[in-house]
């Protein structure tokens, strides 16, 4: 499941994320398991109102890895162009 996220249109980053979620944009959400729940707390809760689906990885390092970039990632949002 991870491996769509390379080529996946997506956005990294709580704000982006957020935003996204908002427009009715995404698509599914990843939330690193050991990113701090203070950050990701509100992501949970916006998936549940807009119904988006979570999938959790268990560290920020696969996470960023997976979505291709150099850093840990604490949330990943594939967008809905990606259909």
């Amino acid at each position: 499941m991870l491996s769509q996220l390379h080529t996946a249109a997506k956005v990294v980053g709580i704000k982006q994320s957020k935003k996204i979620i908002r427009d009715g944009e995404a698509h599914q959400v990843f939330i690193a398991q050991d990113a701090e729940q203070r950050v990701t707390r509100p992501i949970y809760d916006l998936c549940e109102e807009h119904g988006v689906a979570i999938v959790e990885v268990p560290t920020m390092k696969e996470l960023g890895k997976a979505a291709g970039i150099a850093v840990g990632a604490a949330v990943v949002t594939v967008t809905k162009e990606t259909l």
